[in-house]
């Protein structure tokens, strides 16, 4: 590892400390954990593989074991195993659309065939002459395609008709249907709560039908969250009344249309609707109602908020002010968001294709219906969990780096006095020091989340199978103790985060950190409250305007839609979409403001302003926190902890990047 791991002074010693300059390695241990732990990861890909769960995923196998485009072995007491399937590359379901939710697989004889049928055939005649034109037999292999219209074995070995028009999907050789009926059959399966099963097929083909405009509508909130971004970096100042008076504008805004159009639809005469359609006029009549009511309730609850915080958003001002700052000085932190999405979902990909090895792979054994499956037997078969454990703890170790490299660029920016000396890309300045010094502490802050994920996790899987079974008392238990780990994994994220700033400024290992954060944000609770309550809600109001603006653009958008069934649907999706990408940006902006508080925090606990003890800080910080004690103070919240005055930077021109803080 090249580290040499030294004894570091914490905040509570008497020994100064120079931020940012002597850096060592942190929790070791931990760092080789999680190497480990890696491997083991891929030694799972690597035995599904040498397995030959490889080719059977990626090729396809029928119901006797035969791996499609390719010569196979005999396999002992299976009769049709050891087949040539050289010509025949894709893999054909009888009956596609029998699906067995619970294990996860198709109800249905598989076969080996040398091409799907693109289009339908209603009649063994047509299967006969697909057979004879095509060469791709669509029944079993005892059958010859002469004698499909004559043996009786037909209705068991030949595919249910009509036979649906399908194409191979893409790397994979399965023969899918293309049509969308088979899909809106899984999902009514999937989705118990809906009785009638014709708006489920309506809903379907709903989405199906939008496709275009769901797109378009992503894009659309992609591009405002860059827009409301790049606002924040240059008027930061005049953001937060912006934000609020667009927020009032844009629920006033959306309710009322909502009510518009439900009036307008009701009004308008049923008689000219044709009856195949007026199901569908209903539906979305009855849709309007509903989001009409709820913007009504979510805009007066909005209202009420912004009445009661209505004193403490002038506060917000500055601290965004700052902020902005960083940003200006830090551009590429508005492409985090990129590179996390990114490695999570090269992550994600790695661990479902990982997955469908570990589905296929195994010794063949036969079923009750005589079927060839793959089985794991023996201590190998609980890989499943191991790589359930590596999906959780990798995925937070990932986003967990995010907020390492984050708290260092900015810790750097902060504890920088001439900010002309600032590394040429701080950003990657943080990446770099994170690889070399902090890995373990990210691996032990990311493990500590998966200790209370796994727990919570298996419990809302015994509640969701003891639906409707337990008792009140158990059914009461079980969620009180999902809604104690729930709260209890967000205080530990957000400790976890503060100790990651904690350690990019003293290098200390992640429980040092975590302490030293903690003391640090219990002494400035009523700061912590006054500033990240108000700065949290401001960005929350960004991500409802860009929820409204986006929902207000799919309602206009579909409404004026004549080919629609439904669409109910595809504007949920769109603004689910909305909101996950305004999170992923603004949450951005979120960290840095708590990252800024840390080190202001800091800041005014080692330094008081005095010649050889300046601040670190911004002015426009140190007026904002002053307002917020003032603030305080008239409401009768104000505490001795906020007594002291704070004193503008003196000297800080002449003073390097390197003189060291002093403990008082």
């Amino acid at each position: 590892l090249g580290c040499i791991s030294s004894s570091r002074p914490t905040w509570s010693s008497k020994r100064e400390w120079k931020p940012l300059e002597d850096r060592s390695c942190t929790d070791i241990p931990w760092l080789l954990l999680f190497v480990l732990f890696c491997i083991g990861m891929g030694f799972i890909c690597g035995f599904s593989v040498a397995t030959g769960a490889a080719a059977r995923l990626v090729s396809g196998y029928d119901s006797y074991g035969n791996i499609c485009g390719q010569r196979n072995a005999k396999l002992e007491a299976i009769a049709n195993s050891g087949l040539d399937h050289t010509h025949r590359k894709y893999v054909f379901f009888l009956d596609p659309c029998n699906l067995d939710l619970i294990n996860r697989k198709i109800k249905s004889m598989a076969l080996c065939v040398a091409a799907c049928p693109r289009q339908e055939l209603k009649t063994l005649s047509d299967v006969q002459k697909f057979a004879e034109i095509n060469g791709s037999a669509l029944c079993s292999y005892n059958i010859k395609p002469s004698e499909y219209t004559l043996t009786a074995k037909s209705s068991a070995f030949c595919p249910k008709l009509p036979v649906p028009a399908s194409a191979p999907i893409p790397f994979f050789h399965r023969c899918a249907p293309v049509n969308i009926s088979c899909y809106a059959k899984f999902a009514e399966a999937l989705i118990t709560f809906v009785s009638d099963n014709s708006v489920l097929h309506r809903l379907i083909s709903g989405v199906m039908t939008s496709k275009e405009i769901i797109l378009g509508l992503c894009l659309l909130s992609l591009v405002l969250s860059m827009i409301l971004m790049v606002i924040i970096r240059y008027i930061s100042r005049v953001l937060v009344w912006i934000l609020t008076i667009l927020v009032i504008l844009g629920s006033l805004g959306g309710t009322g249309v909502l009510w518009w159009l439900y009036a307008k639809q009701r009004r308008s005469p049923k008689e000219t609707v044709i009856p195949e359609q007026l199901q569908i006029a209903e539906d979305n009549l009855r849709a309007l109602l509903i989001y009409a009511i709820s913007a009504t309730v979510f805009t007066v609850i909005l209202f009420l908020i912004m009445l009661v915080m209505r004193k403490r958003v002038a506060l917000t001002i500055a601290l965004f002010h700052v902020a902005g700052k960083v940003f200006i000085h830090l551009p590429l932190l508005v492409f985090q968001p990129f590179w996390t999405f990114f490695a999570l979902v090269l992550f994600w990909a790695y661990w479902i294709m990982t997955l469908l090895f570990l589905g296929t792979t195994g010794s063949a054994v036969q079923n009750e219906q005589g079927f060839v499956e793959y089985k794991i037997s023996g201590p190998l078969q609980y890989m499943w969990w191991y790589h359930v454990v590596g999906l959780i703890w990798i995925s937070e170790f990932i986003l967990a780096c995010q907020q390492m490299t984050v708290a260092g660029a900015v810790v750097t920016y902060y504890f920088t006095r001439d900010k002309r000396n600032l590394p040429f890309t701080p950003i990657l300045a943080s990446v770099n020091r994170l690889i070399r010094y902090h890995l373990g502490t990210v691996a032990k802050g990311s493990f500590i989340i998966t200790l209370v994920k796994i727990p919570r996790m298996i419990l809302m899987y015994i509640h969701s199978q003891l639906k409707g079974k337990e008792n009140a008392c158990a059914r009461c238990m079980l969620k009180s103790c999902i809604c104690c780990l729930w709260c209890l994994e967000k205080c530990l994220s957000y400790l976890n985060q503060n100790a990651y700033t904690a350690t990019a400024i003293n290098s200390t290992n992640f429980c040092t950190s975590a302490k030293d954060a903690f003391v640090i944000l219990v002494e400035n609770a009523l700061r912590v409250a006054a500033i990240n309550t108000v700065g949290d809600f401001m960005l929350f109001l960004g991500k409802v305007l860009i929820v409204c603006s986006t929902g207000l653009a799919g309602i206009m958008l579909l409404n004026y839609q004549q080919d629609y069934t439904v669409w109910v649907l595809p504007l949920i999706i769109v603004c689910l979409f909305a909101f996950l990408v305004a999170h992923c940006f603004l949450s951005i902006y979120e960290m840095v403001v708590d990252v800024l508080f840390l080190c202001f925090a800091i800041d005014t606990k080692y330094n008081d302003g005095s010649p050889g003890r300046e601040f670190y800080m911004d002015k426009v910080l140190m007026e904002f926190v002053e307002n917020s004690r003032k603030a305080m103070k008239e409401a009768g919240k104000g505490g001795a902890a906020d007594a002291r005055e704070l004193k503008p930077m003196v000297g800080a021109s002449a003073q390097g990047p390197g003189r060291p803080l002093a403990s008082k």
